[in-house]
């Protein structure tokens, strides 16, 4: 016999969370090497806060993705195939991670901003990749934000936080444990244009954060368990609020 629920017991099904919370993974420290392992990690990680709190996540396409979209170029593929490549990639990428979150993810990678909300309603972990050509995973992380109106948003990187320079290549660079948006602005644009240069957010992020007002931590990615001290407010990243 079919089982019906009333919106009543439906409720009483799925347990009220307390916050929304976005998580941007660069994918070159999720699926750089295609560890399963490291997956595997992120999993759980991402599981024990979807415990308590509504949780979207983002994945970026990482080396995987550059290395298609470099083999494209060279094929003659202009800018915004090149994009679509890649946000082929991170689709990739976020279903290795919903195979990892099993039932506890929406089976499906989310493909945009719409039906990203629409699909948090059921109590599962969303997993996207990118959206929209000419924007990065970065951009689509604060927009969803945004969107969904998170309480947190945070970024999971190859770097430890944001720094005052380009710690690659000045040895003077300092990381700031704590910061304004409109300090992350002015810093990601001066790092943005150096070529080659490793900034924690892209510029559009930065804006984007900048206008919203969203909380946003900047943690290394490289531990997954940072992501469960970000949001216990015990990490060594830079917290950027207003």
């Amino acid at each position: 016999m079919n089982k019906t629920f009333t919106k009543s017991s439906y409720s009483e099904k799925r347990k009220v969370k307390e916050m929304k919370l976005v998580i941007s993974i660069g994918g070159s420290v999720l699926a750089s090497d295609l560890d399963p392992n490291k997956i595997r990690d992120y999993a759980k990680s991402i599981e024990q806060v979807a415990k308590d709190h509504t949780v979207y996540v983002i994945v970026g396409g990482g080396k995987t993705a550059r290395n298609y979209i470099k083999t494209a170029r060279e094929l003659g593929g202009n800018h915004v195939v090149c994009d679509f490549i890649g946000i082929d990639m991170t689709r990739v990428n976020a279903r290795l991670l919903i195979c990892a979150l099993g039932s506890c993810a929406y089976p499906e990678p989310v493909t945009s901003y719409t039906e990203a909300g629409k699909a948090a309603l059921n109590g599962q972990v969303v997993v996207m990749g990118g959206l929209i050509p000419g924007q990065t995973t970065d951009a689509v992380s604060a927009v969803l934000a945004e969107f969904v109106e998170a309480d947190l948003l945070i970024n999971a990187t190859s770097v430890d936080g944001v720094y005052t320079a380009d710690p690659n290549t000045d040895t003077d660079a300092k990381k700031i444990d704590t910061m304004t948006p409109d300090e992350l602005v002015d810093i990601v644009m001066k790092i943005d244009m150096v070529a080659g240069s490793n900034s924690p957010l892209d510029p559009l992020a930065a804006k984007i954060i900048q206008r919203s007002g969203i909380k946003t931590i900047v943690v290394d990615g490289r531990n997954p368990n940072n992501i469960i001290e970000a949001l216990a407010g015990k990490h060594s990243g830079t917290l950027i609020y207003s």
